[in-house]
């Protein structure tokens, strides 16, 4: 596959996933809040500072869709060995564990409280590891793509 073709396809899965987001924290998540709120009147009062909890957890999200869009811009540049990937794909790693440890805490909190139920928060650590696992994966790519491109930038000197 070629490199702008491959860029084209990066871009479009961003654009998918940008999509799926907002349809998931602007249309599910609020109806689905409010179906609970009229089934359970006692937790109405936990609807709008669930909605806005969750709607912090979309924003990092939303950074590394982003980050991912200049990425794919990059490899469609033919520089998928470069720094800027590198710094790019570790910033996403930053950004899915500190919203995998945001999410966690948020729940317990939110448990402690008395605004949630211990099997949401059980429930939760699936979408906790999710995010650690984009973690770990965006911070494997980062140190392969740094290394590569320091083989490359040792391999234009040596030219």
């Amino acid at each position: 596959m070629k490199q702008k073709a491959l860029a084209r396809w990066l871009k479009a899965a961003v654009i998918g996933v940008a999509l799926c987001l907002a349809v998931v924290y602007l249309l599910i998540i609020p109806d689905f809040g409010k179906s609970i709120a009229a089934q359970n009147p006692e937790f109405a009062f936990c609807y709008w500072p669930w909605l806005i909890f969750l709607w912090c957890t979309a924003l990092p999200c939303i950074a590394a869709l982003i980050l991912g869009w200049g990425v794919a811009g990059r490899i469609g540049k033919d520089r998928s060995f470069c720094m800027e990937n590198a710094r790019a794909l570790r910033a996403i790693a930053f950004l899915a564990a500190g919203d995998a440890a945001f999410f966690f805490l948020g729940n317990v909190v939110f448990l402690f409280l008395n605004m949630s139920h211990p099997g949401v928060v059980l429930a939760s650590l699936l979408g906790v590891f999710a995010g650690v696992a984009v973690a770990i994966a965006a911070a494997a790519l980062s140190h392969l793509v740094r290394k590569a491109a320091e083989l490359q930038e040792q391999s234009d000197y040596t030219i």
